[in-house]
């Protein structure tokens, strides 16, 4: 079932973010390093990708991941109950983070994914079915359930410090511990 976001404005509560305390505060959390993924998924009319990099697992059983979407996102509303994929991108696809996020610039190669579309050669790839949305604020926090992945070897690109940087990919990865 997918929870309603709140579609009135959100109340002001002392302690919130504004003016320099809200800078300061985005600047704290950038210090956090994240990967950068692309949400894709066919709206009403079009295809659609947002560039996020709040994205995490959440259960593994079912296998459920959530990203955070902006809702000032021009395709937040055409989200809400729609399969999509988080496609997480490689560090050579800089160029696809910048133009879902906003910056177009040659059109991304496609792929029909069995649940929702994808974009070709990501690091990874997630597709999800709908399982919950609630509200975070100024975002909603969609969760999927996933039902197919998949992953290449390469570098990740990675976000922090308001500048995109890479994160090599280790010798051994974790699923060989396993």
């Amino acid at each position: 079932m997918i929870a309603k976001p709140r579609t009135g404005p959100v109340p002001v509560v002392p302690g919130r973010t504004s003016g320099a305390r809200g800078h300061s505060f985005r600047g704290s959390l950038g210090r956090f390093a994240t990967g950068v993924a692309i949400v894709t998924f066919d709206g009403s009319t079009k295809r659609h990708g947002i560039t996020v990099n709040s994205f995490t697992s959440v259960s593994m059983e079912p296998p459920l991941v959530l990203v955070s979407i902006a809702r000032t996102a021009k395709a937040h509303d055409e989200l809400a109950g729609r399969p999509f994929t988080v496609n997480i991108l490689g560090a050579e696809q800089q160029h696809l983070a910048l133009h879902f996020a906003g910056r177009p610039g040659p059109e991304p190669l496609w792929v029909e994914g069995g649940t929702s579309p994808r974009l070709s050669h990501v690091l990874a790839y997630f597709e999800c079915k709908p399982w919950a949305a609630y509200d975070g604020g100024d975002h909603t926090l969609y969760i999927g359930e996933v039902v197919d992945f998949n992953y290449r070897t390469g570098d990740a690109l990675a976000y922090a410090n308001s500048t995109f940087t890479t994160i090599p990919e280790s010798q051994l990865g974790m699923e060989d511990l396993l």
